[in-house]
C-alpha cells in the first residue's frame, strides 16, 4: 500500500520563518502589519501558510522585520531541500534560524 506524503508548501515554510523572526524580535502581528502597510488578518494568514503573499507584500513584511528578502528566500530554499531529502539539517551549517537573526542584525 502506497503511503500518501503531504507535499511541503513554500507558503508554509515562509510563514514559519516570518513568524519565528517576528516572535524573536518580540513584535506583535499588529506592529509588523502596521509597519508593512498590510492588514493584521492578512499577515496572520501569511504566517500560518494560508495565503501566498506577492513579492511586493513579502518585501514589505521583510522590510518591517529588518530581514533581507534574500535571507528569507535562502532559508525557505534550505528548508525545502531538507524536506525533499536533498540534505540533512546538520548539512545546512549556518542556514538555520540563527542566520536570520544574524542577517537581520547586519
Amino acid at each position: 500500500m502506497e503511503s500518501l506524503v503531504r507535499p511541503v508548501l513554500m507558503r508554509e515554510l515562509m510563514g514559519e520563518i516570518l513568524r519565528a523572526e517576528r516572535v524573536g524580535q518580540k513584535q506583535t502581528l499588529r506592529q509588523v502589519a502596521a509597519q508593512a502597510g498590510i492588514s493584521l488578518g492578512y499577515l496572520s494568514e501569511v504566517e500560518r501558510g494560508q495565503k501566498e503573499a506577492s513579492s511586493e507584500l513579502l518585501s514589505a513584511i521583510c522590510q518591517a522585520l529588518g530581514l533581507p528578502l534574500s535571507s528569507l528566500l535562502a532559508l525557505v530554499s534550505d528548508r525545502m531541500a531538507v524536506a525533499e531529502g536533498r540534505f540533512a539539517p546538520a548539512d545546512m551549517g549556518s542556514a538555520g534560524m540563527g542566520s536570520v537573526e544574524m542577517s537581520a542584525a547586519a
